[in-house]
């Protein structure tokens, strides 16, 4: 059963590090949530890690840029482990073959296609349409407001050539501030559904998981599976990618479920208790607000 906490500080000493969703806990694709702030420079003053493992697209310098620009300052974290950065890494080992039909916001996403330092020799990928396609790379929507239906067509031309898609971010939608939008996941499970080939390497899939793990091991040596709380809105990506590490889970209710769990200051125990049951996955533990 799911115990509900009134702050992290609560239970924060049974852990030594923090594997931390971004948006709907840390922020809200706007502006930062100063208590959720406040409480991560709390951990780390007492000693604790905090890795931000985000299902963002971007390179970790990217979610670092932009986490500055939405107010999180960077004493609330040690570092990041992005969906990109671990997508990226498949990408330039040719997963998907070398030439690729990019999806996507190209201003915001194309820093996704500059080579890691990890990959000794990266395959060299160039863009191209997707008649002239090995693969298929998704960022995101080319319109975020848009069903994801309207790649149907595309999809079935990519689906009948057996081309990949490689998934840079399997969110299914995010609120940004009070809009929700589409986001890359939402594209991969129609192109699955089609009975296209979707790669995934955000959570709740472990690549995800063990680069958080290489970003947690540059910083100590060594941090048991029991020690490590993870942090997050999405019972289907935080929560349940947490269940398969087996680490422990914190699910913040009042993001994406926030009417499900009929969220307030706290969420409904009622309500809460009915949304785990449904979705067949149950947090160790459930606040509001990261605070």
């Amino acid at each position: 059963m799911t115990r509900i906490i009134p702050a992290l500080s609560e239970i924060s000493a049974q852990y030594d590090a923090l594997f931390v969703d971004l948006w709907g806990c840390v922020h809200d694709g706007v502006t930062a949530y100063p208590e959720a702030v406040a409480a991560l420079q709390a951990y780390r003053a007492s000693g604790g890690l905090v890795i931000l493992v985000t299902n963002s697209p971007k390179p970790r310098e990217g979610v670092a840029a932009q986490l500055g620009q939405f107010g999180v300052p960077e004493d609330a974290y040690d570092s990041i482990a992005s969906s990109g950065d671990s997508a990226r890494a498949a990408l330039f080992r040719g997963m998907v073959g070398e030439k690729v039909f990019f999806m996507g916001e190209w201003a915001r996403d194309a820093g996704f296609f500059e080579p890691l330092e990890i990959i000794d020799t990266p395959a060299p990928i160039t863009r191209v349409p997707l008649a002239e396609a090995e693969g298929i790379v998704c960022c995101g929507p080319f319109d975020p407001m848009a069903d994801p239906a309207i790649n149907r067509a595309d999809f079935l031309y990519a689906k009948q050539k057996g081309l990949k898609l490689l998934c840079a971010n399997p969110d299914i939608v995010v609120d940004r501030g009070e809009v929700r939008e589409w986001c890359a996941g939402a594209l991969a499970a129609l192109y699955t559904e089609m009975g296209g080939e979707s790669l995934y390497f955000g959570k709740p899939h472990p690549p995800i998981y063990d680069l958080a793990r290489r970003r947690l091991a540059s910083l100590k040596s060594k941090v048991d599976s029991s020690r490590i709380l993870a942090i997050g809105d999405g019972i289907h990506t935080d929560i349940q990618g947490a269940q398969g590490e087996d680490i422990d889970s914190l699910f913040i209710t009042g993001g994406l479920a926030a009417a499900e769990t009929k969220t307030q200051d706290q969420p409904d125990p009622a309500a809460l208790d009915a949304f785990v049951a449904k979705e067949r996955v149950t947090p160790t533990y459930a606040i509001g607000r990261l605070r």
